[in-house]
């Protein structure tokens, strides 16, 4: 599954994956486990944020057989309400790709997938099933 993580572009993966186990009561969600096995930041550091053999929180219904791959961003936060946009770097794209091919070659019967496809949302902001559907 490819997400976005709808916020910050300089977003680290340290301080998403602090969000995802933080307590509520300190503004975290207060999983057990983040909502993403790798974290691609800004400049296109892959950050492997959980044990593929584990399950995350991605997407809801499919996480036991998903592998949860996010970047930092999605969203436009100069614009009130925040819309979706594609606003991925060229070096996510290249950490994109690189990524899901390699997991696709270790999980050769694997479907790459949009979040938007099981959720009502814009997640990732743009068609991950279409544009990676060659691989």
């Amino acid at each position: 599954m490819v997400h976005c993580s709808g916020g910050n572009q300089k977003a680290k993966a340290a301080d998403v994956l602090a969000f995802f186990l933080a307590p509520v009561s300190k503004k975290g969600r207060g999983w057990k486990a983040p909502g993403y096995h790798y974290f691609i930041e800004a400049n296109g550091t892959i950050v492997e944020m959980w044990p593929e053999e584990k399950v995350s929180n991605g997407v809801k219904g499919y996480n036991s057989v998903s592998i949860n791959v996010c970047y930092a961003g999605g969203v436009d936060l100069s614009v009130p309400g925040n819309p979706p946009v594609d606003n991925r770097t060229p070096q996510q794209k290249a950490s994109l790709l690189i990524l899901l091919k390699s997991l696709k070659a270790k999980y050769p019967g694997a479907e790459i997938r949009s979040h938007k496809d099981f959720a009502n949302k814009a997640c990732p902001s743009f068609d991950a099933t279409k544009e990676y559907a060659s691989l």
